[in-house]
């Protein structure tokens, strides 16, 4: 087992030198190499700190000086300066990340919740009305982009309620937990909704189609056979066995939007990763659109580690390879 994570670990550090490899060789050596610190230093920098810029990050010197710079200051936590707004990277960052955080988590729980529940009863009760209802609820939320179910949801549950007096949710915003712990969750249930209804119905699908061709397996058959109860077959045996493609999605999900919800966090005004970026790209803000590739690829990959730590506990065939 620690043998097993420590391989997937090593891999994924490899893979996140690759990344800053692709990064330096984008943004750094890229189209227009000559112009590196004026774009780095925004659109309306003076010369003076398009000088400063090219002097902090020796882009004077060799591109293995410069890339081995790069390198020291993401080791050490420092993701750059963003001298559109004269502040560091790390701190636009740290005060998006948790809301991200808040989004993502609460909207994960919801989506495994509903998914993989409504998945087992459509494969229990396969063909059944209760079946055919949960894939067709699963098909049209899978099918409705994020911002039309957020709208939706934002028309009824703010815009009506407060035209009729009822102030339950606000429209657009974040409060932090630490300053409000009821309003944090006021603030999130609308989002949380929207990202959890549109991501469920992939559970669904995948834990209905898993189950089903769990509970044809032998040992289904032999495990009803010794008089276990239905129930224990189901959530013992045939579920742990069907969560190996709900966990893989899962991680992949997770990994993504910890980089940024960019529809949700736009729909519902919340200044997270995903808007963060977008307005990064507006401004042409290149010192935080790096930080966020960065935090994004990060993400993703620790995730992923997560996914494979998974793997080892439901199936322990997987920590044999």
């Amino acid at each position: 087992m620690a043998r097993f994570l420590l391989r997937r670990i090593i891999l994924g550090l490899f893979v996140l030198w690759l990344v800053t490899i692709v990064v330096f060789l984008i943004f750094y050596v890229g189209p227009g190499r000559a112009q590196v610190a004026r774009t780095l230093a925004g659109r309306e920098a003076t010369p003076q700190t398009v000088a400063l810029v090219s002097h902090r990050l020796l882009l004077d010197r060799p591109l293995i000086v410069q890339y081995g710079h790069f390198m020291w200051l993401l080791l050490h936590g420092n993701l750059g300066y963003d001298y559109y707004h004269d502040q560091s990277v790390n701190s636009i960052l740290k005060a998006a990340f948790p809301i991200t955080l808040s989004l993502v988590a609460g909207a994960a729980i919801l989506w495994v919740i509903i998914g993989v529940l409504t998945g087992i009863l459509s494969a229990v009760r396969s063909r059944s009305l209760m079946d055919r209802s949960f894939t067709a609820l699963a098909l049209l939320f899978y099918s409705m982009p994020t911002f039309v179910l957020g709208f939706l949801l934002l028309l009824v549950f703010y815009y009506e309620f407060t035209i009729h007096g009822l102030n339950l949710f606000p429209g657009s915003g974040y409060t932090p937990f630490t300053t409000n712990p009821f309003e944090w969750f006021r603030g999130l249930v609308l989002p949380w909704i929207t990202l959890a209804l549109v991501s469920a119905a992939v559970y669904t699908r995948l834990t209905r189609g898993a189950m089903l061709d769990v509970m044809g397996e032998d040992y289904i058959r032999t495990a009803r056979a010794k008089g276990l109860s239905e129930r224990r077959v189901i959530f013992r045996h045939a579920l742990r066995a069907a969560l190996t493609p709900v966990v893989t999605q899962f991680g992949i999900d997770v990994g993504v939007l910890l980089g940024g919800a960019i529809i949700t966090e736009q729909v519902f005004g919340l200044p997270g990763l995903g808007y963060t970026a977008v307005q990064a790209i507006v401004e042409s803000d290149l010192p935080v659109i790096i930080g966020v590739v960065l935090v994004a690829a990060t993400a993703v990959v620790v995730a992923n580690i997560v996914v494979d730590a998974l793997y080892a506990v439901l199936d322990p065939r997987v920590r044999l390879h």
